[in-house]
């Protein structure tokens, strides 16, 4: 009988554990301040609720996209500059919905 109470015990651990790592999706907000037109401020949340993790973090990971993209000169697959614009701006004409001019986004 202990034997079971331990492991329902560790069940119910694990489970709360997975849990606690599954609800936890970042930051609401992202400002990506490395423009030289000026702040983008993202809003992670509201986008999280109108589209998966995996189109913008398609690497299968959670990382920032200046982990991968970098400048053209550091070697970065596609400059994060590039890689922002194509998804985030192509996402939105797609979308037909959402900023696709410069200072809709970028503020100064």
């Amino acid at each position: 009988m202990k034997k079971l109470i331990v492991l329902l015990a560790i069940v119910a651990f694990v489970g709360s554990a997975f849990t606690a790592i599954a609800a936890d999706k970042g930051p609401a907000s992202i400002s990506m301040d490395k423009a030289k037109t000026g702040v983008v401020t993202f809003d992670h949340a509201k986008h999280q609720s109108v589209s998966d993790c995996v189109t913008c973090h398609h690497t299968g990971g959670y990382e920032t996209c200046d982990s991968c993209h970098g400048d053209a000169d550091d070697g970065a697959k596609l400059k994060y500059k590039t890689a922002i614009h194509n998804n985030c701006k192509g996402c939105h004409k797609e979308m037909k919905k959402g900023p696709t001019k410069c200072k809709e986004c970028h503020v100064k």
